[in-house]
C-alpha cells in the first residue's frame, strides 16, 4: 500500500507544480534560479520525452494505460516477493505516467517548467547544451528507470555471487 501512495505523493507533487506554473506565468515566460544553468520556464510538450512524436495526443494515452495497467500488476506481484527497491522504483513510473498522463487527458500537452543549461569547454571549445525543459513527473519516470536498473544490476550480481559459491562448495 505505501508503494501506492508514494505514487500518489508523485502525481499531487506534480500536478500542483504544474498548477503553480500554469497559474502564475505566460507561456515561455521564464526566470533565473542559478544564473544561467536552471531557469524556471513556462513551456509546453505536446509530444514524449524529448518533444518526440509531437500532436500524438490519443497514442500516449493509450499507450499510458496500458502501461499503467502493466506496473500495477508487476508491483503487486514485486510486493509480494517482499522486495523493496523494485516496487519503489515502479512506484515512482507509475506516478510519473499518471501525472503527464493527466495533462494529456485534460490539456493535450503537458507542463514543462524545469529548464536547465549545461555549459563547458570541450578541448577548448566552449559548449552550450541546453537540456530540454521537463517536469516532476518526468524526473519521477528517470529516477523510477535508473532504480530499476540498479535493482536488475544487483539482482545479476547476487545470482552470480550464488552460483560461484555452489560451485566453490
Amino acid at each position: 500500500m505505501i508503494y501506492y501512495l508514494i505514487s500518489l505523493l508523485i502525481i499531487a507533487l506534480d500536478q500542483w507544480t504544474k498548477w503553480l506554473i500554469v497559474k502564475h506565468m505566460e507561456l515561455r515566460e521564464s526566470f533565473s534560479v542559478i544564473g544561467d544553468f536552471f531557469h524556471i520556464t513556462s513551456h509546453r510538450n505536446t509530444g514524449a520525452a524529448f518533444g518526440i512524436l509531437p500532436n500524438q495526443r490519443w497514442f500516449f494515452l493509450i499507450a499510458t494505460v496500458i502501461v499503467v495497467v502493466g506496473i500495477s500488476i508487476y508491483m503487486r506481484k514485486v510486493i509480494r516477493e517482499n522486495k523493496r527497491l523494485l516496487p519503489f522504483a515502479l512506484s515512482l513510473l507509475l506516478g510519473g505516467a499518471l501525472g503527464n498522463f493527466i495533462d494529456r487527458a485534460v490539456s493535450g500537452e503537458v507542463v514543462d517548467f524545469l529548464d536547465f543549461t549545461f555549459r563547458f569547454n570541450w578541448f577548448g571549445n566552449p559548449v552550450v547544451y541546453p537540456f530540454p525543459i521537463f517536469n516532476v513527473a518526468d524526473s519521477a519516470i528517470v529516477i523510477g528507470v535508473i532504480l530499476i536498473l540498479l535493482d536488475s544490476l544487483l539482482e545479476w550480481r547476487r545470482e552470480r555471487k550464488g552460483q560461484t559459491d555452489e560451485v566453490q562448495s
